[in-house]
């Protein structure tokens, strides 16, 4: 067939199709949209180059993205990491609405090249990288995506708050000089931050807002439901962001967030408390068993919040109650001890045997701690034991005080040979130096035992008498005790 009619037919061919193809664009635009494939819509809050490439480039951002990947992999593989952070860049400012790519970056950068450098603030200087991608630009552009906020808090919980890092000390007393920089101290003055009225109080607020992006009104809800908080920890700083994720994300895997919050309250208890300053500048942290009550709370509330996958927080929470029992025992708390065990076998009855009584239970849990060689639980058990030393000491029990002392010494001394491959990032206190520690807390007139004990300690170790109650003790070795015959 030729000729005009035939042309006409054709026309009126493609017109039928092009109409047809319309109906299918658009429903197939609905589709990508209700499947967040769509990537040509222009960023919320993002600035106008980014906005104007992420539209200007199309499909073709893939492809450069793809060689971005492959010279960045290449670079790190000679051991080149100095133009990671530009590609890192470049990398997000092409995807910017891929989440795994926000995620992959900053782990590279916090972990995978961090630790490929010996000095520890070259290290930190890498951490702090991989914190900043997340929290000035991943959740800038992504603000309802829970992944981002639980990588973010994550970096602080563990990679900042745990001992895995050699230089995780380092680590720890940078973050607590950028908050003391910005809050004057671990607790803020919330009626200043909320309502500056100085120049400095505003100062504060901005570096606040502006360089850690944190919000005093969140930061005060998070101290009400889970603190006082030591915010120069990086535990409350974990909290906060798994707090903010739950309230702005979609409700899509909140519990990976609601996990950081009770793990943190779990470690608050375990050395949530800045128990001296060192002339260094870093911190011996010790337990703060008056926080067990709280991070119970915690759990309640996110056993409460849960609908999905509540075995893994009752999981959680009989450990952490197991872990309670077992410190306030080695602590010398033993009506505590009593009560948070009655606790446990009411919630958990398959938790531990029914008869057996706490001190059954923590002695078992003692012999796996040393075995573990976990730093923590190793380091209670000792301040526990010498702080049982003390009071045993205080009631004339002498023989069991040095026992308690003699135990105390021999799984420091156990510890410390397992763990002298890895001393930086694992090592503990001195012997000497936490003996002195718990002993000027026993006796001191203000916050230690009863003053009839407190006398009759110094009496036993020739101490003078303090001359006023904020009087520091002077130095004085461990007692060489020698075995009874």
């Amino acid at each position: 067939m030729h000729g005009k009619p035939f042309k006409l037919i054709l026309i009126a061919t493609a017109a039928i199709l092009l109409v047809a193809a319309g109906f299918l664009q658009q429903r197939l635009n609905r589709q990508r949209t209700e499947l967040g494939l769509t990537r040509v819509a222009p960023l919320e809050n993002a600035p106008p180059v980014l906005a104007f490439t992420t539209v200007a480039l199309g499909g073709f951002r893939g492809l450069i993205a793809n060689a971005l990947w492959v010279r960045a992999n290449d670079l790190q593989m000679e051991d080149k990491y100095f133009e990671q952070v530009q590609l890192s860049d470049w990398i997000t400012k092409l995807e910017p609405t891929f989440v795994q790519v926000w995620l992959v970056q900053a782990w590279n950068m916090a972990y995978n090249i961090s630790v490929k450098f010996r000095d520890p603030y070259d290290r930190w200087r890498w951490v702090q990288q991989g914190i900043e991608l997340l929290r000035d630009q991943g959740i800038r552009y992504n603000p309802k995506e829970a992944l981002l906020y639980r990588e973010l808090a994550w970096f602080f919980q563990h990679k900042m708050g745990q001992n895995l890092d050699d230089a995780h000390v380092v680590y720890k007393y940078e973050w607590a000089k950028e908050i003391t920089r910005v809050l004057g101290s671990g607790r803020p003055n919330y009626d200043e931050l909320l309502n500056p009225q100085t120049l400095e109080a505003r100062q504060r607020v901005e570096l606040l807002r502006e360089k850690l992006k944190m919000d005093p009104v969140i930061m005060k809800k998070a101290d009400e439901l889970y603190g006082p908080m030591e915010w120069r920890l990086p535990e409350a700083s974990a909290i906060y962001w798994a707090m903010v994720g739950l309230e702005k994300s979609d409700k899509k895997d909140l519990i990976t967030l609601r996990r950081v919050i009770y793990q943190s309250l779990h470690m608050n208890v375990m050395r949530g408390r800045i128990v001296a300053e060192n002339p260094d500048g870093t911190f011996t942290f010790g337990p703060d068993l008056g926080k067990i009550g709280l991070a119970q709370d915690g759990y309640a509330r996110m056993l409460a919040e849960e609908t999905e996958k509540k075995i893994v927080i009752e999981k959680a929470h009989r450990n952490f109650l197991k872990e309670a029992v077992y410190l306030l025992y080695t602590h010398n708390r033993l009506a505590e001890a009593d009560r948070w065990m009655k606790v446990l076998k009411g919630a958990y009855p398959d938790a531990v045997e029914k008869n057996v009584s706490v001190e059954q239970y923590a002695l078992a849990r003692m012999t796996s701690s040393i075995s573990d060689l976990n730093h923590n639980r190793t380091k209670a058990l000792i301040e526990g034991l010498v702080s049982q030393h003390f009071m045993n000491l205080a009631i004339d029990n002498d023989d069991r005080a040095d026992g308690l002392l003699r135990m105390a010494r021999q799984v420091w001394q156990f510890y410390t040979s397992q763990t002298s491959q890895r001393q930086e990032a694992l090592k503990l206190e001195p012997m000497d130096r936490i003996y002195l520690r718990i002993r000027d807390m026993a006796v001191d007139p203000e916050a230690g035992f009863r003053p009839e004990y407190a006398a009759r300690i110094r009496t036993k170790l020739s101490l003078p008498a303090p001359v006023a109650p904020s009087t520091n003790l002077p130095p004085a070795a461990v007692p060489q005790l020698q075995p009874k015959k």
